[in-house]
């Protein structure tokens, strides 16, 4: 296949995850036979994660992995729209780089859109089946979440379905495929940013009538460091769900 894939990797405090999150993302691109780069791009990480991404700049090339840092914690939604802007594969996968997102579903992310021409291809907890349909696809699920977790996850998704009816089984889910000039055209649309970003890029992709495809992954709570999800970022979504539903 001629296509290229950037992955836009958003990174804070990731300096035990990284090394490996891109060694598993290399590995399946290669095991494919597919020309990729990762972004890196690193919220000024106290930790060390930047001097880790050198040396895998050292170890991958400076063409396959770079590393586009930022001055200071600035959020999810701002780190895709800065990564955005050094992409150079016509395709973009965004993804977690805390192993909550396993690489080894992108094969199926490129399948289905190849298969459909769809325009984005965005990762469900929430189904049994890819849709359209997909052979392989295995059902998808959360390790590793307390039921609390898991009844804000489900709530927050009944939520922003009932309001919003996109169309989509886990609209709060950050691991996607898309189109670059799909991408490229929607970003300057969304307004919101933090977690509700990734809401409102599939709730502005339907209006604009844009296909989307899902594929079941398996979600798993991060190994390292800690989660950035807290109070504010529910109520922010909260507040998110009713902005859309007010302009949308």
């Amino acid at each position: 296949m001629a296509h290229k894939y950037s992955v836009i990797l958003p990174t804070y405090n990731e300096r035990k995850n990284l090394p490996v999150i891109v060694w598993l993302i290399a590995n399946t691109f290669n095991e494919n036979k597919l020309d990729w780069e990762i972004i890196i791009v690193d919220d000024n990480s106290p930790d060390g994660t930047q001097d880790v991404a050198k040396q895998l700049q050292k170890a991958f090339g400076q063409n396959r992995i770079l590393l586009k840092p930022r001055a200071g914690k600035l959020g999810l939604g701002t780190a895709y729209i800065h990564g955005l802007n050094f992409v150079t594969g016509d395709f973009v996968v965004i993804m977690d780089a805390d192993f909550s997102h396993h690489p080894k579903f992108i094969p199926q992310f490129i399948k289905l859109q190849a298969t459909h021409n769809l325009d984005i291809v965005t990762g469900t907890r929430y189904r049994s089946s890819a849709k359209p349909a997909l052979r392989g696809a295995t059902a998808g699920g959360v390790h590793g979440w307390d039921l609390k977790r898991k009844l804000v996850s489900r709530g927050a998704n009944f939520l922003a379905d009932t309001v919003l009816n996109p169309g989509v089984s886990d609209l709060t889910g950050s691991f996607r495929l898309y189109k670059t000039p799909v991408l490229k055209d929607i970003i300057p649309r969304v307004t919101s940013r933090g977690y509700v970003f990734q809401m409102e890029i599939i709730v502005r992709a339907r209006s604009l009538g844009y296909s989307i495809g899902e594929v079941p992954i398996t979600f798993v709570d991060r190994i390292f460091g800690e989660s950035k999800l807290g109070g504010d970022e529910i109520v922010q979504y909260a507040k998110g769900v009713w902005s859309l539903f007010s302009t949308v």
